[in-house]
């Protein structure tokens, strides 16, 4: 593995810590030639997580930008088909670096031109008319994107003869096809942008600023960690559909589900996406699914425990995380179906990824003495 030797050394300084630390600093924690290790653990996170999954979601994003543009020139049954399914499988890995909006992904805000819904039908509809719009307006983060895709090819008419139809002989198809090639050049173009600075000079950049200030990177994942895990994993999946603010439940947003026009993958994008942020604390390769620094581990080298119970903080998080996913698995693959006939289900799910917020922005942050630098108003 490439990252073993570090590892090891990093494990060892942690190690060293707890057997002979004697104080620290009150506003850091104290491992052995901290930066050091935090070096470390900026290098795996870039090197062996981030660039690999940028490159995995870029592979489906060409699929799906091939098949785009077969349906575009020659909208048909079987294009259609094929560019819906490369639609579905980029879509899936996308919930796989949803959660690295920080560095050159929240430089481009990629989340806000990839998947912001649900997707402003209206918006789009006028978009259309208006060749010239410009998608870069904050306006058009609901027209543009994954949520848009959707209801071009999921949501524009009612069975795929009659979205075929529309393609080929409506009097706006060919607006519409050109509008199809617009989202879908700006969503690679807009990748090709972010992947680029991360393999560039921005890499090494990143990975020196080692501190645990508000400018540090450190900082910046975990805030873009915990923030992605409340506001679009627990609020966004399910507490806004499920009619979830806080602890209050109220009335049900069914037509807020991701994926809306195809709402039978919203169960398998929740749990991607889920798995995304597990493997994420873990420190799993995307090249090669080993373990390695991480913020179990680095939780786990601070030694940061429950005080009440003495168990480790990183095994009460995972814990959380294997009771979220059984909740999850509970769900109807289609989240829109199982808000109208059992929102109670939702709720659950909802309240054990409450508490893993809890664990994360409260508990975490705390023992990494990192300062959460956004806000939510729903009670944490």
């Amino acid at each position: 593995m490439v990252f073993s030797k570090h590892y090891k050394n990093f494990c060892v300084c942690f190690l060293l810590l707890v057997l002979s630390a004697c104080g620290g600093s009150d506003d850091e924690p104290s491992p052995v030639d901290g930066d050091t290790d935090r070096e470390e653990i900026l290098k795996h996170w870039v090197d062996n997580i981030l660039i690999p999954s940028y490159t995995n979601f870029k592979t489906k994003l060409d699929v799906m930008v091939e098949k785009s543009n077969s349906f575009t020139g020659s909208p048909d049954d079987a294009s259609l088909v094929e560019f819906r399914n490369a639609w579905i499988e980029a879509y899936t890995e996308w919930q796989k670096v949803e959660l690295f909006e920080f560095g050159a992904a929240d430089k481009y805000t990629l989340r806000n031109f990839f998947n912001i819904y649900p997707a402003d039908v209206a918006g789009i509809t006028s978009n259309i008319n208006d060749p010239s719009v410009n998608l870069a307006l904050p306006a058009s983060y609901p027209r543009q994107g994954f949520p848009a895709l959707d209801y071009l090819l999921n949501g524009i008419a009612a069975d795929d003869e009659s979205i075929v139809a529309y393609y080929t002989s409506d009097p706006n198809a060919a607006k519409a096809l050109a509008y199809v090639d617009k989202i879908v050049l700006r969503m690679n173009t807009l990748l090709e942008s972010v992947m680029a600075e991360w393999n560039g000079a921005y890499r090494d950049t990143f990975i020196s600023e080692t501190g645990l200030d508000i400018g540090s990177s450190m900082g910046a994942v975990v805030n873009a960690y915990v923030l992605h895990y409340e506001r679009y994993i627990r609020s966004g999946k399910i507490g806004i559909p499920a009619g979830v603010i806080g602890t209050t439940v109220g009335p049900t947003f069914p037509d807020k589900v991701e994926a809306f026009y195809k709402r039978d993958i919203s169960r398998t994008l929740a749990k991607t996406a889920h798995q995304a942020a597990i493997d994420f604390f873990n420190g799993k390769s995307a090249a090669n699914g080993a373990e390695g620094p991480s913020f179990k581990s680095y939780l786990n080298g601070l030694d940061a425990k429950d005080p009440n119970s003495g168990t480790l903080l990183s095994t009460i998080i995972t814990n959380q995380f294997t009771t979220i996913n059984g909740k999850l698995d509970q769900l109807s693959p289609d989240f829109y179906e199982q808000i109208e006939t059992n929102n109670q289900a939702m709720v659950d799910a909802y309240t054990s990824l409450q508490m893993a917020v809890r664990y994360l922005k409260v508990d975490m942050t705390s023992a990494m003495s990192i300062t959460i630098t956004y806000t939510d108003n729903d009670g944490d």
